[in-house]
């Protein structure tokens, strides 16, 4: 089966970072529940929940002010609006449309994004309690791959900022 180029975008980063990862080959899946229940020996807190959102950021020049960024979260969890625009210093956040995600990562689809907005020269922002997980899965890019990884290897990584999300 051929896969979006992001699955061997992420593979290669993890290889050259010599970091260990487990995949996953399965029935397309869109959402963290579906996710869950294709995976039973992972939680659904497990599953690492990757979201584009644009925000405004207060007291910069309209131009500037916008800006794509990525969130990541458990799979059970949403993120509370008023917590991010506080966390991240933003005036308003709404999440990205499906043509600008398409836009930004080449083509992936929503529910196939991967928690590695680094590769798409996004800023990735994780909740701390994905990382209170040894092991973290996430689809990789494509619906139907997924990969699975320590979560201290996924930070060394993607180097996100931690910050209270939800």
């Amino acid at each position: 089966m051929q896969y979006h180029k992001t699955v061997d975008a992420i593979k290669q980063l993890l290889d050259t970072k010599h970091i260990h990862y487990t995949c996953y080959e399965h029935a397309a899946v869109r959402t963290s529940e579906e996710a869950a229940a294709i995976r039973p020996e992972y939680t659904i807190d497990q599953g690492a929940k990757a979201l584009i959102v644009r925000i405004k950021r207060k007291g910069v020049a309209t131009a500037a002010a916008k800006q794509y960024v990525q969130l990541v979260l458990p799979g059970s969890a949403t993120f509370t609006p008023k917590v991010v625009r506080a966390s991240l210093g933003a005036k308003d956040i709404r999440f990205a449309t499906e043509t600008e995600v398409a836009e930004l990562t080449g083509g992936v689809e929503p529910g196939g994004v991967p928690p590695f907005g680094n590769l798409f020269n996004l800023p990735v922002y994780v909740d701390p309690t994905l990382l209170h997980n040894d092991i973290i899965i996430f689809n990789a890019g494509d619906r139907c791959y997924s990969i699975a990884l320590r979560s201290d290897d996924y930070v060394a990584a993607v180097q996100p900022t931690v910050v209270t999300l939800i």
